[in-house]
């Protein structure tokens, strides 16, 4: 490290390691920007399926009741082709067996008519519901997709401070030593975007481990990059 001026070089690489932790930092932020929007998407998506899954009720209903008013038209036939029959007998028996047949069906006929009705009820309460969570929905569309803006706006922000960032990182760079550079480099990468840090009470601030006298008498001889034992980040004394 004879040939470069070591405190110079450090001073290049704590202004290297600012301007590193704002890009470390808008990178970890747009890293996660698009989740949040995967994730206002999957909301909407499982709202949107709650609406399909009532309109599916409903259309059981409406099937449900078809069905039932087949039934109904089914029993309401048969009275009449048994009342058709009345006359027809010969004996008191069966003439009154017959009438307790069509009473029966008769009965059978009013449940069924019950049934539907209800079932109507049901489909008003559907229907009610079905239009409360479209509504809802569309709320919901419509927040979600200002959200979304927001999320894509904020995005195109952060590369605009990502793109100054690294014109400031390509001024500061070329005035390192390549050794030096690559060094911190590899700290960079393998530290979570932290490469250099100070030591004040004779403590590692990357760390928080404690730094020994004889370390610290190291740093201020400016001979050679001085590393932390613990953490392996270069140190340095603020003055």
């Amino acid at each position: 490290m004879a040939s470069v001026n070591l405190k110079e070089q450090l001073d290049s690489l704590i202004q290297l390691q600012v301007v590193d932790t704002k890009i470390y930092a808008f990178k970890e932020e747009k890293e996660k920007r698009p989740k949040e929007i995967e994730a206002l998407k999957a909301t909407f998506e499982e709202n949107k399926n709650k609406v399909a899954e009532a309109e599916k009720v409903l259309l059981d209903l409406q099937k449900k009741r078809k069905d039932k008013e087949l039934e109904l038209a089914s029993k309401e036939e048969g009275v009449k082709k048994l009342q058709s029959q009345l006359y027809t007998l010969k004996t008191n028996k069966e003439y009154q067996t017959m009438l307790q047949q069509i009473q029966d069906t008769k009965a059978d006929a009013s449940v069924i008519e019950d049934g539907i009705l209800t079932i109507f009820d049901q489909m008003d309460e559907e229907k009610g519901n079905i239009e409360e969570k479209k509504r809802k929905l569309q709320e919901e569309e419509k927040k979600i997709n200002a959200q979304i803006a927001q999320v894509q706006d904020r995005i195109k922000e952060i590369e605009a401070n990502l793109a100054q960032l690294e014109t400031e990182r390509g001024r500061i760079a070329p005035h390192i030593d390549s050794r030096i550079l690559a060094q911190y480099e590899r700290i960079l990468l393998n530290r979570d975007g932290l490469a250099i840090v100070s030591v004040k009470d004779n403590t590692c601030q990357g760390c928080n481990m404690y730094v020994p006298p004889q370390v610290i008498n190291l740093i201020k001889m400016y001979e050679r990059i001085i590393t932390c034992e613990v953490c392996n980040r270069i140190l340095y004394i603020a003055e």
